[in-house]
């Protein structure tokens, strides 16, 4: 009789570092499957499921960064299959804004992730997201988050965002789904959708990835020239400002916050940049 199976599942129970065999990140990256079709991502989550895999989202628009990987490793951490989206989705644009030119590098967000042991990138073909066209397909509408701070100036973007993540939603299935603070709107109409749509989806926040002068890690850093990145990182630094007032002070009322939020834009302006609002 082979004892050795019996005296290495001892050893396990005694010493929870005793080696175990297991598939390595390094293993995973070298498997990682790349679909653009909706019956094929389907037909990949529907496998993982009915093997008893829990799955991790984490859609982007690409052009990836450290934050991106950041909710990638947390993906891994709470899931056994995760699946990262690259898609510049259309509807979220105003007209005027980047969507023709938005940083697209992905090659080099295909090597990103294969190195962090992703599963399955989704590379979404348009016209099998979009069926009716970008321009008569159905819209999601989010009351009231949707149309205060940045959706006041960007008129039918958070339909647009909330749309897109109703789509990866419905066809993913995953039990997470992942999206940073930074984007603090967006997270906030994301949490509302999935909740009023009853979808069984835990939305995680993840915490914002700096730079070392507190910049935000974002995809469209890229624009900044080097005197506009020289003043990008006041905006944290400001914030950071009103924030400890807020804390320090004795009673918050009505008055005292719209006067902080006043000195934000006074203390913006200053450092030469242009806010559209700072908000309590």
């Amino acid at each position: 009789m082979n004892t050795r199976p019996q005296a290495a599942a001892r050893a396990m129970r005694k010493n929870p570092s005793f080696p175990r065999k297991r598939e390595s990140r390094q293993t995973a990256a070298r498997a990682m499957r790349e679909v653009s079709g909706l019956t094929e991502l389907r037909e990949c989550v529907g496998a993982w499921k009915a093997a008893g895999h829990t799955i991790a989202l984490t859609p982007t628009m690409g052009n990836l960064h450290g934050g991106h990987l950041s909710l990638l490793r947390r993906a891994g951490e709470l899931a056994d299959k995760t699946i990262v989206s690259v898609f510049v989705n259309p509807i979220q644009f105003g007209e005027g804004e980047d969507y023709e030119k938005y940083p697209s590098t992905l090659e080099a967000d295909r090597e990103k992730l294969a190195a962090h042991g992703l599963d399955l990138l989704f590379t979404p073909d348009l016209s099998q997201l979009y069926p009716g066209g970008t321009d008569m397909d159905c819209r999601v509408q989010v009351p009231e988050l949707a149309d205060i701070l940045c959706g006041a100036s960007r008129p039918g973007h958070f339909s647009g965002v909330a749309t897109v993540v109703a789509k990866l939603l419905i066809n993913a299935q995953p039990d997470y789904a992942l999206f940073g603070e930074k984007d603090y709107q967006q997270l906030l109409v994301i949490k509302r959708l999935a909740h009023d749509l009853c979808m069984p989806v835990e939305v995680i926040a993840m915490p914002t990835v700096r730079e070392r002068d507190g910049l935000a890690m974002s995809s469209r850093n890229v624009y900044l020239d080097a005197a506009q990145r020289r003043q990008a990182p006041r905006i944290y630094q400001i914030l950071q400002e009103l924030a400890t007032r807020l804390r320090e002070a004795e009673r918050v009322t009505k008055n005292e916050i719209a006067a902080l939020e006043r000195d934000g834009v006074k203390s913006l302006r200053a450092a030469g940049l242009r806010p559209e609002y700072v908000s309590a």
